[in-house]
């Protein structure tokens, strides 16, 4: 078995019903988030369905690490319940005649051998220690998802699969829930395939991006390669922008101000309660981009930032354009009239300012 064998995820299906064919071919990290991104239709949750043996109908191999799951040419298929994998669902299915510790518990009758989560992790990281004693009905929807994820935990997963895990709920719970989520990105070595249609939550939590139109795949990539492409229908909605990892290098305390450092640049931002040198995670929208020939001077935009034309292209209305810019080497995208593109010139190759009117700290 190849290095490159054991630290990845191959899948490859081909499943045809009347009206829809899902047909992927991907080689996916064996660790980190992968977000299985598209609207509603696209076939993300028959993907995931079928990583998870759910799904048997058509041909498919799908091997994890090393470990062959299913290979339709072989006769070769694990079922669900002997394939080490967590799975949550939209809506948490909880045993409504146990408690919350009684339900955890189920979920860990199925473990034998070493537990690579203990119970008293995945409480802890899910913050249900206060809630074991309750039943179900006695829980807001965040906190029986939270429980929910917690029972997936329980049965010590190599592979934690969530199919929308927050679409059930509305945005008060799912300002909630993301804390929690990150939790498990950034204290567990497994790794998660995570179904969504939310640009935020994608560009939040994933690491790496599976697109999906009808089926099939339209793009894959890092989470910021993939979301600085002008190529994608993502580009062309009003979410464009891109993600960017970034440290804090100082505070102001005079101005109560910080200033996040990230390769090309920095942005000044309201102080942060973290201290100096914990990494954040920020957001460009495209349409909080405009762009100078030169450095502007007596103006309110306090981010600024040397840059040069990568990449124009057509926006979603015949108004606007979108230009690709690159800062060294981090990668912004600007969404500007088309009139701004004449009068500017602007061609590849240009230097040109980037001036950033807002920054989104993704998990504030």
């Amino acid at each position: 078995m190849s290095q490159a064998a054991a630290s990845t995820v191959e899948a490859r299906f081909r499943v045809q019903w009347p009206g829809f064919v899902l047909d992927v071919d991907l080689n996916l990290p064996g660790r980190g988030v992968t977000a299985l991104f598209g609207h509603s239709g696209s076939g993300k949750t028959t993907l995931l369905r079928c990583i998870a043996g759910l799904e048997r109908q058509g041909q498919g191999r799908l091997s994890f690490k090393g470990e062959v799951w299913q290979d339709s040419a072989r006769h070769t298929f694990v079922p669900t319940h002997r394939r080490p994998l967590g799975y949550v669902f939209q809506e948490a299915s909880l045993f409504p005649h146990l408690s919350v510790h009684q339900n955890l518990i189920y979920g860990r009758k199925r473990v034998g051998g070493a537990h690579r989560v203990s119970l008293e992790q995945a409480i802890d990281l899910l913050g249900i220690g206060h809630l074991l004693e309750r039943m179900p009905d006695r829980l807001s929807g965040g906190e029986r998802q939270r429980v929910a994820i917690a029972r997936a935990l329980a049965t010590s997963p190599r592979l934690l699969l969530m199919d929308e895990p927050l679409a059930a709920l509305d945005l008060k719970r799912k300002g909630e829930i993301l804390p929690y989520l990150e939790r498990l990105h950034d204290e567990l070595e497994i790794p998660v395939f995570y179904v969504s249609h939310s640009p935020d939550e994608v560009a939040r939590l994933a690491d790496y991006v599976v697109l999906l139109s009808e089926g099939r795949v339209v793009a894959e990539g890092g989470l910021q390669e993939t979301l600085a492409r002008l190529d994608l229908p993502t580009a062309f909605s009003e979410d464009a922008g891109v993600v960017i990892e970034a440290v804090i290098a100082s505070h102001d305390e005079n101005y109560h101000l910080s200033r996040l450092d990230f390769p090309g640049g920095n942005v000044v931002v309201a102080q942060r309660r973290e201290p100096i040198g914990h990494r954040l995670r920020l957001r460009i929208h495209a349409r909080d981009v405009s762009i100078a020939l030169e450095r502007a001077t007596g103006t309110s935009i306090a981010n600024l930032l040397p840059a040069t034309v990568v990449e124009i292209a057509d926006a979603d209305t015949p108004a606007h354009v979108l230009i690709q810019l690159a800062a060294a080497d981090t990668t912004i995208i600007a969404r500007i009239t088309r009139r701004s593109l004449d009068q500017l010139g602007l061609r590849r190759g240009m230097p040109v300012w980037a001036q950033i009117k807002a920054v989104a700290l993704l998990g504030d």
